[in-house]
């Protein structure tokens, strides 16, 4: 029924309920609008406004399809790979050995519901360019804030150290960056002084204290960044040296501003980081790639955009992500410029980065690109070989897994990550741990959905329906985002990063609400042409 016929059928009684309706569906409609917009701005940044703008566009969503006449439910190429992929694991957690703690993880797999929340949701291909511009505008925010952070620098890195340094005595050595005191972050000797002292930054510096020596005197606790390692240590507070300054109070001999600690933008981890600048720096690629006119404003400001997130990802030292971004750059060379040689020009432009990234590996990190020197390769190999026979030790584990996050409380009984010797959390890889919480049907289901994603990318690159360039350049970003994220995946468990997962669903969704409006443009063109004939 017409807006219009339905004020008809309302004004015998005063009431004019199709306006009502109306209203209210513009008002849900635009709250639908607005948590799409916030989750591209919060994507890149905050795991918590992310998930708030997903709860929120749920919540408008499922009130838009209680209101009539409701909206179209499309069907994708990926539904039942997808919604079977969420059954099995599922599954998984019902028959898991902790039960309790699987369906928890429930949430978490959920995720999944962006793809459709983007997909069904978005109806106009200008709302596609918009959110595809504000997810990349949004990640420089964190790009710049990256930068600043390097070129201030945090804490204080300790270049010399007296012999009878309480920093010393409390385990503080040469080259190591103090960053916090009791949780608060200080800039300079004269603010630790103050918070060793006083617990407080912004008063004047205590005179040396007398303790008494039956009494034990309070300790703070120090945040220490020791080359990959953050631990914590205590310092007496009355264990200051005698010294008209600051630096001799603390037995510092000489310090400068700590700029050794691997990026990781607002997020908690340098990994985390590296792999949603790897999506969305491949994003990026894509447009500028897709650009017909490169030498314009739109060009020159996805060439910054490329060249600061690329910059922001070789801060965070992750090497996987290094190499899945390279990865993802050639595979959209290759399938995006229209010669293999201005591939192999900027396939070739690309690797020129090596050297600086080797470089940099071995400034932050003290190892090479493959160094078996390198204690997080050996802890991989290891955890890997545990990984495979707990999977094939058990039939059950083969079917179902033995259940999402059960390796925290089982990892004794199963005598995992060398008995404890190191750090307990997961398998290291995308499809082990699927294949060992969730079963081995789970991990082809979801290298089933990698597959139909990548043809249906493949295939609406190559389809004339899809003339704008921000849409192509959307493609072929999203095509070699899943190339880097598959990659990566091989020696990250990428997929249990909700930050990250959650990125992926957005430009999944994205990508799939191209390709809904690339097939209804094309039956629209073929309805017209046959209408003319």
């Amino acid at each position: 029924m017409s807006l219009s016929a339905t004020r008809a059928a309302g004004a015998t009684d005063g009431i004019d309920t199709g306006t009502k309706r109306g209203v209210a569906i513009n008002w849900v409609e635009r709250a639908l609008a607005a948590s799409l917009f916030l989750l591209a701005f919060c994507a890149p940044h905050s795991i918590a406004g992310t998930q708030i703008a997903w709860g929120l566009g749920l919540l408008a969503w499922l009130v838009r399809l209680a209101l009539r006449p409701r909206p179209q439910l499309h069907r994708t190429p990926l539904d039942y790979a997808l919604l079977g992929f969420f059954i099995l694991t599922f599954i998984s957690a019902l028959t898991s050995y902790d039960p309790d703690v699987s369906i928890g993880k429930l949430r978490a797999a959920s995720l999944f519901t962006i793809v459709y929340l983007v997909a069904e949701n978005v109806t106009t291909r200008r709302a596609v360019r918009l959110l595809v511009f504000t997810l990349v505008a949004s990640c420089m925010i964190n790009v710049v804030y990256t930068f600043g952070q390097r070129a201030t620098g945090r804490g204080l890195k300790v270049s010399g150290l007296a012999a009878d340094s309480p920093l010393h005595a409390a385990g503080v050595n040469e080259g190591d960056t103090l960053l916090r005191l009791d949780g608060t972050a200080f800039h300079s000797p004269d603010e630790l002084t103050r918070l060793i002292t006083t617990g407080k930054t912004n008063t004047p510096s205590a005179a040396p204290s007398t303790v008494n020596a039956t009494e034990t005197p309070a300790a703070a606790r120090l945040l220490v960044y020791r080359r990959e390692w953050l631990f914590e240590t205590d310092v007496p507070r009355g264990a200051l040296l005698a010294g008209a300054t600051p630096e001799a109070r603390l037995g510092l001999t000489s310090w400068t501003r700590g700029r050794d600690q691997r990026a990781s933008g607002f997020y908690g981890h340098y990994t985390t980081y590296a792999e949603v600048l790897q999506l969305i720096g491949s994003l990026a690629v894509g447009l500028l790639i897709a650009l017909r006119r490169k030498r314009s404003w739109q060009g020159a400001l996805l060439a910054l955009a490329v060249a600061g997130i690329g910059g922001a990802l070789l801060l965070t030292v992750t090497r996987a992500s290094w190499l899945s971004f390279l990865l993802s750059i050639v595979v959209m060379s290759l399938v995006g410029l229209g010669s293999r040689r201005a591939a192999l020009m900027v396939a070739l432009g690309a690797l020129l980065v090596v050297p600086l990234g080797l470089y940099v590996l071995q400034q932050k990190r003290g190892v090479g690109f493959f160094d078996r020197k390198d204690g997080s390769i050996s802890w991989r190999t290891t955890v890997y070989r545990e990984g495979f026979e707990l999977f094939a030790r058990e039939p059950r584990h083969v079917v179902v897994g033995v259940g999402m996050d059960s390796l925290k409380r089982h990892w004794r009984e199963w005598g995992l990550f060398d008995n404890g010797r190191l750090p307990v959390g997961h398998m290291h890889s995308t499809p082990l741990q699927l294949a060992l919480e969730r079963g081995l049907p789970a991990l082809l289901l979801w290298l089933s959905i990698v597959g139909l994603y990548a043809r249906m990318l493949w295939r609406l690159w190559r389809a004339p329906a899809l003339a704008h360039w921000r849409e192509r350049g959307l493609v072929l970003g999203a095509l070699g985002g899943l190339v880097g994220f598959f990659a990566s995946g091989l020696v990250h468990y990428n997929f249990g990063d909700s930050e990250v997962v959650m990125v992926f669903y957005l430009i999944m969704g994205l990508a799939l609400a191209s390709e809904r409006l690339a097939r209804e443009g094309s039956l629209k063109h073929e309805e017209t042409k046959a209408l003319r004939t």
